[in-house]
């Protein structure tokens, strides 16, 4: 029997692999063979760019624009000889997309637009290679086109990385330079100073908005017991068209809000929702010349609510508590010369007193409607009057002593208008 050696099976000899620096010597020259085409592949790149996002480009800037098309030029020139192995030391392709992201920051291109055109250059960057001619010549068969195509990807991964990272940064260092101008501009108008044309201007311009345009001023009191007397103002805002500036100062959050046809109801109604803690509202029809007397007039609307509230208070409708929280003596002689001796009584008949007091003044000094009001008779109302005008020594007929009466009761914290509020 013939020995087996000589005829057993063989197993398949191993494909050849391609040493390695052979294959990228290969894909080196084919990167190399298109240096020539670099500002040709990149016009055609910058024209697609504009033609994808037609109504962001069109609005922009021939500045912007040429900075574009130069710019796209560098990274197209400086990707292909990385590729090919020409790198140039003194411009590292890493340097020059954190470069980019940093300069379309501060000129206000969004971050998906330019990561949209990385995306779409490295594609055209790659069909460009793909009609690369000749072929043969270069050694361009489907495994070195494979290979090239997938460390272009690659470096988009990268490139997108580094752009993110740099485009990131200075946005929010842009955003906290604008607030930090900002919140200048707000203390400088609550001292008073947007009554300076100059200061005036300067602040129109850094918030964009006119010097002249009527504003309101709303204020929040941070309480201690509350993180946000008014959660979110500037979101609820926007959501409703409206732009607002926000800033802390003395204890209080403040905002100022261009009014651009609004009310001070309409505001109001916007913001309840999102008030829990004391907020005031004030307006004023000069712009921001007029801004810094808003802002005082809005904290005390705010001082009139009593600690612990959650309400929104317009001025002009807390007016006799406004005037009455600007000089704590003449509140205090007041309340001392009106319903002083009122005080004074044990504190239960003191509480019926003043409850009867604030009634009758609510209801016009009628004795069956106070007596609804307070759920009694209409002859203990009279009696009542009666003890109350003995002690203070006034008359509620007389309209001089009963408005001398309701302010000493507003002082107090006491409701006297006729709704109730």
């Amino acid at each position: 029997m013939a020995a087996a050696g000589p005829h057993r099976l063989l197993a398949p000899a191993p494909t050849p692999v391609e040493p390695d620096d052979e294959l990228d010597a290969t894909v080196r020259r084919a990167w190399a063979a298109l240096l020539p085409q670099a500002d040709m592949i990149a016009d055609v790149i910058t024209a697609t760019i504009f033609d994808r996002d037609p109504d962001w480009y069109e609005a922009a800037s021939e500045a912007l624009l040429a900075d574009v098309r130069m710019s796209t030029r560098e990274h197209i020139t400086e990707g292909i000889r990385t590729m090919a192995g020409r790198s140039d030391p003194e411009h590292r392709p890493p340097d020059i997309w954190r470069d980019t992201g940093r300069r379309r920051a501060r000129q206000g291109v969004p971050l998906e637009l330019v990561l949209n055109s990385y995306t779409l250059g490295t594609r055209l960057l790659w069909e460009a290679l793909v009609a690369l001619e000749p072929r043969e010549e270069l050694g361009l068969d489907d495994h070195v086109l494979l290979v090239a195509g997938r460390r272009l990807w690659h470096s988009l991964q990268v490139q997108n990385a580094v752009l993110i990272d740099a485009h990131r940064r200075e946005s929010a260092r842009l955003e906290r330079r604008d607030l930090q101008r900002q919140q200048g501009v707000l203390d400088g108008l609550v001292d008073g100073r947007g009554s300076d044309p100059a200061f005036a201007g300067d602040a129109a311009q850094v918030l964009g908005i006119a010097a002249d345009e009527p504003l309101a001023c709303v204020v929040a009191s941070l309480d201690e017991s509350l993180d946000e007397p008014l959660r979110a103002p500037d979101d609820r805002l926007e959501r409703a068209g409206r732009m607002s500036f926000w800033h802390v100062r003395g204890g209080v959050r403040f905002g100022l809000v261009p009014m651009g046809g609004l009310d001070e109801p309409g505001l109001v109604e916007l913001l309840r929702p999102a008030v829990t803690g004391r907020v005031g509202v004030a307006s004023t029809p000069e712009g921001l010349g007029g801004f810094g007397s808003a802002y005082q007039l809005a904290v005390r609307a705010v001082q009139t609510l009593p600690r612990g509230a959650a309400e929104i208070a317009r001025v002009t409708e807390r007016l006799p508590e406004v005037l009455l929280s600007a000089n704590p003596d003449i509140t205090a002689l007041l309340v001392e010369q009106s319903i002083g001796p009122l005080l004074g009584q044990p504190e239960a008949h003191r509480e019926v007193l003043l409850d009867t007091l604030a009634a009758l003044i609510r209801c016009n000094v009628s004795h069956s409607r106070a007596a609804e009001e307070l759920y009694c008779h209409r002859n203990t109302v009279i009696y009542r009057q009666r003890q109350i005008e003995q002690l203070i020594g006034r008359d509620l007929r007389v309209p001089r002593d009963r408005l001398l009466l309701a302010l000493g009761l507003m002082a107090t914290g006491r409701t006297v208008n006729p709704h109730g509020g």
